[in-house]
Parts: structure tokens; C-alpha cells; sequence
């Protein structure tokens, strides 16, 4: 047995202190925020009641629930039908690797190359980059004469969430849109001074921020996408733009400020990390962790948000008195939503849906009802918080009339907002933090959602609608919702109906005061995280009841406290820290990680969610030194991901850089979005 992959990197949550100190304002150093005494996930998985053993995993397990019955099965794979995993240390790479459908490709080694590797067979390239022009009179990129203006007509800083979308009537041609998570200021100026930045600086940094929309031409003969400059559809959203605000919340007083006296006019769109695509054509974009970007906090709201009382790393609030929460107290209520965006009409005004709540979204992922009603998924990212669901009240139309997509772009104002809570009935005894497996177990239980509010309606002894709707959080805390390991992004199967949430790590695991190791998280220190799997009482999205399970634990396969639905564990790939999450037409998961503990750079990975080849997970592809893989796009042909913050690495600067990609030495390191096909024209995988 070869040796465990050794761990990197000292600062919790695996990533380095610069991207902790740009991207979440050092979330990991600071207070959690929940202080409630609400039940903690980990606590719960570990008093499920085993089924069956890990080694016996191809019984089907069927789940008693409250409200129903739901059935959480899915056989595993046998030793003789799991093929060697190419691309692993000591392995030889198959010309056809056998493998789920959409997996059979040569999974690539982890490794720590300052590029992006992909499959043998597999071609690339990047299809835009920070600072590329989009929008009419926009200039060319030159790092060293920069400016508000030129920015805002270029494509962001910090690409995240993608989403691409049918053209019709212009063939070969997509709509792409992406998520501009947050800036470096570090990495985009020379000589930066974080102590005094100048105006410029940080109006350059408010137009990098926000959304792109960019209509993408593809190569007939290859994967290959390039942008289509100055195309109509093509639109820049920043920190400056006009929002609206919608919804039972809309023009509360909370939400009202000195600029604006109705609470329901917005500038700007802040740290939108992932989204997600409707079955009516809109993207939708989370606002996670806007408190970063407020100075001096006070309240006990602004406490339970993680807004500090002090100033803010970029000094905005030197610029803008509305970031200065001594001036503008309400301006941080006006961030930490859902976004709506209409990509195909280049007029219209974004929409901030209060309706589904306000905390640190990740991402927000819609699947219909049988009559045809959305029901919208989202996790809280942070430690120890909540995983929440909302249900249309309306019902969506189809086709593409002028009267269909403008009632449906109501669909998510009036509906009732719910918040999670996991059960389980028996001790974890046997768990001592060292991983050790358990004698008996799949890891599951059941669980209930709990209403919140109904439009102008509140569920929540003590809080009113508008309260719930603007401190969604002590809302959750009041009803006992369970706790959660930093729910990021979170996916319904196509297939299945089925939800997978992915749980990216929790390293307070095991500290004093802090719940320790359990059935599901069977280390302390949790560096590597889960993927939780839920089904839907009689497969309903807006009931109120589900049963769960661990789909996936997270790490080297070789340590004993790892787990892949039972798939034998010579033939997947480690992976740590799994974050955004999307399908693909065959039913895989693909998962793409952020802060790989195991000694490689983060990466791109599919795993097999159904079939005797469940839990079978390859690695697809790798990012470059300092990069996070995000907002990954499953298609037949191709795969696109954001390879966001490469170079963002301890000590690096314009000056310094610690990485070289995308364009090579001597030339600025840049965030881009790059795409992936089969140089033989081929499906992906098959």
C-alpha cells in the first residue's frame, strides 16, 4: 500500500491566505457567526440508523419517513467490475478506458503543473480572459493603463458560475454568462498599496466585480469557443448597475437607504459566487460573502452575518459612504440574494429576488414540480449553517411569447420559503475521530422542511415576513434548523429527481466547544468534506419531507474514512473539497474542488450517480498553481470551466507572480474561462 497523499498548506479550509483575505474577508479566522444551539449536522448523521454495512453496499436501503416513504438505494459495483483507475500514481493510462457512460476517458494524475491537463484525446482553449473587450468602443487589455470605464466594457475579474445558452436563429452561436465572484487587488495593479488604495483602484475594482453576458461562436470541426465582440446580447453588470428589488421584502424599511427612500432600487451586484440556469431561460446569480465589503458593523444582525466593526480590507467605504454601515446601516441588507438576469434582453434590469431569502448563497439551482411550479434549491455557505429550499406558488409557461416570459419572470416573487432539518436515532459510539470505519453503516436518516414564510405571511414566532425575508438566518436559527458544513453549490438530478449538496469542509470539526468526529465526518479537523444526497418524499419537490445519505466522503481513497457509495476504491480518483456541481446528459455528477487538501491543484471530476458503476469518480481535468476549477458546463461535446484566482498564492503580486498561465512569462496573470473537447469530434466520455 503506497503511502496516504500528504497534506499541504496550514490555513484552514486549504486555501492560501490570499485568496482567504480577497475572496471571503478571512471567513475562516473569524467568530462563526451561529451561536445557536441548534442541532449540528454531524451529531444528527451520527445518530442514523445504520442499514447496512459499507462492505455489503449493493442492498437496496429504503428509508421510513414522517410524512411518506422515500427510497435511497443504488447498488455499487463489485471488484470485478471496477476497471484499474488510469491516471493514478503507478498507473499506465488505457487507450479506452472502460467506465460509466460520459467517464470513459484516462483520469488525469493529480499533479501540481501551472497549467490546465486534461485527458489524452482532449483538446483546449482558453475562451476569454479578464480584461478582454466585450461591449462596443471597449479598448484592448493593457494591465498598465486600466480604468473604470474600460473595465466596465471588458470581461470581469474572477469568473465563476457559467451558464450557456441556445441562440436562436445565429448558428453555431451560444450565450454565455458568468459570475464575477470578487477582485485581487493585489494581482491587477503594480505597486498596489493595501493600506491606501487610490479612486481609480477601486472604481476599477467595483466595474470588475459583477456579471458578463458574451454571445460565443464555436469551431464547426473542434470544441473550440471564441467570443463574439460587440454582439448586441453582449452586456457588463458591476457594483455601479441598476438592480431591482422584488418580492415580499421590496421596499421594506429595511431595505431602505438615503439614496434610496423606497427600498427597491439597488446599486450593484457583490461576490457572486455560483448560480444557476431556469427551465425559462434566466440565470440566477448568489450573492455569498457580501459582508466582507461593509465597514462597521454593529448590530446584532450585522454580527450574525459576519460583518466586522472595523474597516474592510479594500477601503471601499473611504470612496462610498453606502459601505460605511456608522453612515448607511441598511446598505449591507440590500446584498446576500438571489439575482435573476434575463441574458436575452440586453435592457432589461436584473432583479433580486427576497423571496428566497438573504444569506451567503452559493447558488440557487431550480427543478419543476408536476404541475409545473419551480422549487429553487440553496445552501448557506458557512460553517455550521443552513440548507434551504423555496416553492413557486406559480406555475411556469411555455414557449417563448412576450406574455409567457414576462410571467415568468414572477415565478420567483410569491411561494414559501423553507429551511432544513435532518433526524437520526442511534449513537456514534464507535467514531473516535481517526477515521476509523464504522462496524455497521450506510450514512443516512430523514428529514423535514420547515416554512419560514409565505409572502406577506411568517411562520417564525417573534419575526415578521420582512424579518425573515432580510435575517433569513436568525430565522433558521429560531426553528432549529440543523447545522451544515458550509453548504456550497447544490444540484437536483435531471434524471432522478434526486438533490446533491455538496459539503465543502469544516475544519473547526473536533475544537473545543465544536461538535467532533461522527458516522459521516469520521475525522476531526474535516479538511476534505461530503456530498449529501436527498430524495424527495414520493419524489415531490414541494412536499415537506425527504430522506438522506452520504453519497460521497471526500479524501484519499486509501484512507479508510473515505467513502464512494460503495464503488471499490481502486478505481476512483482522491479528491478533497468539492464545491460547484453539475450533470450531465448521462446522469453523472461532475464535481470541480476548491482548496484540494491532498497535495495536487484543484480540478474537475465526474462521478456515476446511478447503475452498478455508482460512485465510480475520475478526474477530468487540473487548474494551474493557485486556481479553484468553478462553474462548470457538461455538454455532449464540450466542457467549460472558470479557472478563477490562478497565482493566487502567498506572496505573489504583479511584480512576483506565482504563476504564468494563460499567457506565459512575462505577461499578467488572468482568470479565464476555458473549454474542453475530444480532438477525434467525439462525445465527451464515451
Amino acid at each position: 500500500m503506497r503511502n496516504l497523499l500528504p497534506l499541504i498548506g496550514s490555513h484552514p479550509g486549504g486555501r492560501s491566505a490570499l485568496t482567504c483575505r480577497y475572496r471571503c474577508g478571512d471567513a475562516c479566522f473569524q467568530e462563526i457567526p451561529n451561536t445557536s444551539d441548534n442541532e449540528y449536522a454531524g451529531d444528527i448523521i451520527a445518530g442514523a440508523l445504520s442499514r447496512r454495512s459499507m462492505m455489503r453496499a449493493a442492498a437496496v436501503v429504503t428509508v421510513a419517513a414522517a410524512a411518506g416513504t422515500a427510497a435511497l438505494a443504488g447498488p455499487a459495483a463489485t471488484d470485478a467490475e471496477a476497471a484499474p483507475l488510469a491516471g493514478r500514481p503507478g498507473g499506465k493510462p488505457k487507450p479506452t478506458p472502460s467506465g460509466a457512460r460520459g467517464l470513459r476517458f484516462a483520469a488525469v494524475a493529480p499533479n501540481k503543473d501551472d497549467k490546465v491537463t486534461v485527458p489524452d484525446g482532449y483538446g483546449q482553449n482558453v475562451v476569454i480572459r479578464w480584461g478582454e473587450p466585450i461591449l462596443r468602443g471597449a479598448p484592448a487589455f493593457d494591465p498598465d493603463k486600466q480604468s473604470a470605464k474600460a473595465q466596465a466594457g471588458q470581461f470581469g475579474y474572477n469568473n465563476d458560475f457559467l451558464s450557456l445558452l441556445p441562440l436562436r436563429g445565429e448558428r453555431g452561436r451560444q450565450v454565455m454568462v458568468a459570475n464575477h465572484e470578487y477582485t485581487d487587488e493585489i494581482l491587477m495593479f503594480r505597486g498596489y498599496d493595501p493600506a491606501s488604495p487610490t479612486r481609480e483602484q477601486v472604481e476599477i475594482a467595483w466595474a470588475a466585480h459583477g456579471l458578463s453576458v458574451v454571445v460565443v461562436q464555436e469551431e464547426n470541426r473542434t470544441g473550440r469557443l471564441a467570443p463574439v465582440n460587440r454582439h448586441p446580447l453582449n452586456r457588463r453588470l458591476t457594483a455601479t448597475s441598476e438592480f431591482q428589488v422584488t418580492g415580499p421584502a421590496a421596499g421594506s424599511p429595511l431595505l431602505r437607504t438615503s439614496a434610496d427612500r423606497t427600498g427597491r432600487k439597488v446599486l450593484g451586484t457583490l461576490n457572486n459566487c455560483a448560480g444557476g440556469t431556469t427551465p425559462w431561460g434566466t440565470t440566477l446569480h448568489g450573492e455569498e460573502n457580501f459582508n466582507q465589503y461593509f465597514a462597521n458593523g454593529s448590530s446584532d444582525t450585522d454580527k450574525r452575518y459576519g460583518i466586522g466593526t472595523a474597516a474592510t480590507e479594500r477601503k471601499w467605504e473611504r470612496f462610498d459612504k453606502r459601505f460605511d454601515l456608522a453612515q448607511e446601516p441598511n446598505e449591507a441588507h440590500r446584498f446576500g440574494w438571489v439575482v435573476e438576469l434575463d441574458p436575452y434582453d440586453p435592457d432589461s434590469t436584473p432583479r433580486k429576488r427576497t423571496a428566497l431569502g438573504r444569506f451567503k448563497h452559493e447558488a440557487a439551482q431550480p427543478r419543476l414540480t408536476a404541475d409545473g411550479r419551480p422549487v429553487v434549491y440553496m445552501g448557506d455557505d458557512e460553517r455550521f449553517d443552513y440548507f434551504y429550499k423555496f416553492v413557486s406558488s406559480k406555475q411556469m409557461r411555455k414557449g417563448n411569447s412576450r406574455a409567457a416570459r414576462e410571467h415568468n419572470l414572477t415565478l420567483l416573487d410569491e411561494g414559501t420559503l423553507y429551511v432544513a432539518k435532518l433526524t437520526g436515532d442511534s449513537p456514534a459510539a464507535e467514531f473516535d475521530g481517526t477515521g476509523k470505519l464504522p462496524s455497521d453503516g450506510e450514512f443516512d436518516g430523514s428529514g423535514v422542511w420547515i416554512p419560514l414564510a409565505t409572502g406577506t405571511t411568517s411562520h417564525v414566532p417573534g419575526m415578521t415576513a420582512e424579518e425573515v425575508y432580510v435575517f433569513t438566518r436568525l430565522a433558521g436559527d429560531k426553528v432549529g434548523a440543523t447545522k451544515m458544513d458550509r453548504p456550497e453549490d447544490v444540484e437536483p438530478s435531471p434524471r432522478t429527481g434526486r438533490v446533491y449538496v455538496a459539503l465543502t469542509n469544516n475544519t473547526d470539526r473536533g475544537k473545543a466547544g465544536k461538535a467532533g468526529a461522527d458516522e459521516a465526518n469520521p475525522r476531526n479537523a474535516n479538511k476534505h468534506g461530503q456530498i449529501l444526497e436527498l430524495a424527495e418524499h414520493w419524489d415531490d419537490p414541494a412536499g415537506d419531507g425527504f430522506a438522506w445519505r452520504l453519497f460521497l466522503v471526500a479524501g484519499d481513497p486509501e484512507d479508510p474514512a473515505t467513502y464512494f457509495s460503495g464503488f471499490p476504491k481502486e478505481g476512483v480518483s482522491p479528491i478533497s473539497c468539492p464545491d460547484n456541481v453539475a450533470f450531465d446528459d448521462h446522469g453523472n455528477l461532475w464535481i470541480s474542488t476548491d482548496g484540494n487538501q491532498l497535495g495536487s491543484h484543484d480540478g474537475l471530476f465526474g462521478v456515476a450517480t446511478q447503475g452498478e458503476r455508482r460512485g465510480e469518480l475520475r478526474q477530468f481535468l487540473t487548474v494551474p498553481t493557485g486556481a479553484e476549477t468553478c462553474g462548470p458546463v457538461i455538454q455532449d461535446r464540450r466542457v467549460l470551466v472558470a479557472v478563477q484566482h490562478p497565482g493566487e498564492v502567498d506572496g505573489a503580486s504583479v511584480e512576483k507572480p506565482a504563476s504564468t498561465w494563460p499567457d506565459g512569462p512575462g505577461r499578467i496573470v488572468r482568470p479565464s474561462v476555458v473549454a474542453v473537447w475530444r480532438k477525434d469530434g467525439s462525445d465527451i466520455g464515451v
